[in-house]
């Protein structure tokens, strides 16, 4: 039997936290991929510059390391206020158990999938009520067809979930607010978005970000040809008047 060599640097100073194994790949993972990269990044991006703040996702959860490979994977967790970095979390645990990290995350996102769909909303739900998770959520791009709803949430209350409300608007975007992230969660034409209520704005994702600048971009590079434009027109007018000025002079009667 081979040993593990000793932890080093920072994760030396985490000894305590065991690395969970690497869950297998789900069979329709791909399907829910782009969604739950969506959502880690625009979550983590939200979360920068809070160094307490853990957002990650798709390794296991659990209360023990033991029981691990009997655990889900949610595909995205949130936990504020942390003592461990959560980058140590995330590259030394691979994964989060509660009993060494001290407390279990305050937010849970599972995106449906055909073959996880109806366990997310049944046996997931009692089993991360019994982590004394605050709050569940559920995220189905298809509208429902794997997911009891297109969106749905529960709080922890007393220690069983209670349905967090979820209204649909006439513009048909399906809403309801997040107590722990104090944001919005939005089901809008298939796309899970977060809204921020404090500045009345979506958060941005990667692609939106990256399409503003470059409409920036363009916007410079129009005003940038504008002004070259504007300028060569000036020069010309300048030189036109000059050559007027010199005409006019050639055409004075001389005294």
């Amino acid at each position: 039997m081979t040993t593990k060599p000793p932890k080093t640097g920072l994760a030396g100073s985490y000894s305590h936290l065991t690395e969970l194994p690497t869950p297998p790949k789900r069979p329709d993972a791909m399907k829910q991929r782009r969604h739950i990269a969506k959502a880690d990044q625009i979550l983590r991006s939200h979360h920068r510059n809070r160094p307490d703040v853990l957002v990650s996702g798709e390794g296991y959860l659990c209360y023990e390391a033991r029981e691990a490979r009997r655990s889900p994977r949610p595909d995205c967790i949130v936990s504020f206020g942390l003592s461990i970095p959560p980058e140590v979390i995330e590259d030394v645990a691979n994964g989060y158990v509660i009993s060494e990290i001290g407390k279990p995350p305050e937010f849970v996102l599972e995106v449906a999938s055909e073959s996880t769909g109806e366990r997310d909303y049944t046996v997931k739900r009692e089993i991360y009520a019994s982590f004394s998770v605050k709050e569940y959520w559920r995220f189905d791009y298809t509208g429902g067809r794997f997911h009891d709803a297109p969106l749905a949430g529960d709080r922890l209350v007393g220690g069983r979930y209670e349905p967090i409300p979820v209204e649909e608007g006439a513009d048909g975007i399906i809403r309801g607010y997040s107590a722990e992230l104090e944001l919005e969660l939005h089901w809008n034409s298939g796309q899970l978005r977060f809204w921020n209520p404090a500045t009345g704005e979506y958060l941005p994702d990667l692609i939106e970000a990256l399409a503003a600048l470059d409409l920036a971009d363009l916007e410079r590079d129009a005003a940038i040809t504008q002004r070259d434009v504007a300028i060569a027109q000036r020069d010309a007018a300048l030189a036109r008047i000059q050559e007027l000025e010199a005409e006019l002079g050639r055409l004075q009667p001389e005294d």
